[in-house]
């Protein structure tokens, strides 16, 4: 009974002296979580500007490898800044060199066969409306400038409400031109500086999670690395299968169209929409009839279930360490969450708080709680 007693007055002298310590522990959590909320709250405040920096910081992310090879090869840093750069810039100008004359093409060929085109209308789809409908569609010039004049006040009110859109669409665009001289400035210098701000954030780092923050920061980096590797191969054979794909359904411009199509599919929605759009068009102005438009939506569909449930989850799902399914429950949540730049980094943000975890599952699994002990 005596010894019962003791071991009792042990325990309690012993939580007695935890008892500060936890409190000091629990006071400290507690600030690191306000300075996070603090931290965040920030973020959202300053979204709207934020958007070239984070730009930056991600090319800068991208192009540091190649910046540190020229280093190690006696380039002068800021030098191996700039070539990066160039070389980014280099590749931008080429895709536009691609992708301008074909669009110069097929508005020569818009206006070219337009003609033919409201004809084949007036002599196809006019009957079948009068006849299924009861709807009689104007196409021929003269009905056509008839039905301009007889709506010539909607239409001014309608052209006001345009300029009114682009008066104030301009400082929109003022803005982004801004924010396009910015990125490159801005990426010149975190490349430039990108070791010493990285021993500049080691240096912060408190010592007791010096080492636990460097084996995180090691495994964000090989699993983002991975992430970029799966996005380069999805790109490379989506270009490959819409290429051969509209070539297979006798579009004229297959090449250009399924390149450009693959090599911007990292952009959600961008990249398929605009390579959508421009086979579609190509497919009318060829006048082989709704068949090539139905080969062409069928391409493009089966592009977009390729991409998604195959492509996506196998190349990049799996070389992150995420399932299919969380594949595609990342992309619809960050969607939700933040928008169009959300669908842009839900995967590598995925990946990065999937590293973090595995640590707390790995702290889980040691800890006396899952042990029982």
């Amino acid at each position: 009974m005596g010894a019962g007693k003791l071991l009792k007055t042990r325990i309690l002298a012993q939580m007695t002296e935890d008892r500060p310590d936890n409190r000091a522990q629990r006071l400290q959590a507690l600030l690191w979580l306000g300075f996070a909320a603090a931290c965040v709250w920030l973020l959202l405040a300053l979204s709207p500007i934020l958007t070239p920096f984070l730009l930056a910081a991600i090319l800068a992310y991208i192009g540091n490898p190649a910046s540190g090879w020229l280093a190690r090869h006696r380039v002068p840093r800021p030098l191996a800044a700039l070539l990066v750069i160039l070389g980014l810039i280099g590749a931008l100008t080429l895709l536009a060199l691609t992708l301008v004359p074909l669009l110069q093409k097929e508005v020569s060929l818009i206006a070219e066969r337009l003609p033919a085109t409201l004809t084949l209308l007036q002599t196809k789809l006019d009957p079948w409306l009068q006849k299924r409908l009861g709807i009689d569609l104007p196409l021929d010039p003269a009905s056509f400038n008839a039905l301009v004049r007889k709506n010539q006040d909607a239409a001014q009110q309608i052209l006001g409400h345009v300029l009114t859109t682009l008066g104030s669409s301009g400082l929109a665009l003022v803005a982004f031109v801004a924010n396009l001289l910015l990125l490159p400035v801005v990426m010149f210098y975190l490349l430039k500086d990108w070791d010493s701000l990285l021993h500049r954030i080691e240096d912060l780092i408190p010592r007791r999670f010096h080492n636990l923050a460097l084996r995180l920061a090691r495994e964000v980096d090989a699993v983002l690395a991975e992430f970029l590797r799966g996005q380069l191969a999805v790109m490379l054979l989506l270009a490959l299968y819409y290429s051969l794909g509209l070539w297979l359904a006798g579009l004229e411009f297959a090449l250009p169209v399924g390149l450009l199509t693959g090599l911007l599919i990292f952009i959600p929605y961008v990249g398929f929409a605009t390579g959508l759009l421009l086979a579609l068009v190509a497919a009318l102005l060829q006048f082989q009839g709704l068949g090539l438009v139905l080969a062409v939506a069928i391409v493009y569909g089966g592009g977009q279930i390729l991409e998604s449930v195959v492509l996506t989850p196998w190349l990049v799902g799996e070389r992150i360490g995420l399932h299919p399914v969380a594949v595609i429950f990342a992309l619809m949540a960050f969607g939700q969450l933040f928008g169009f730049f959300g669908i842009l980094i839900a995967l590598p943000a995925s990946a990065a708080l999937l590293v973090g975890l595995r640590e707390l599952q790995r702290h889980y699994k040691a800890s006396p709680f899952y042990l029982n002990s």
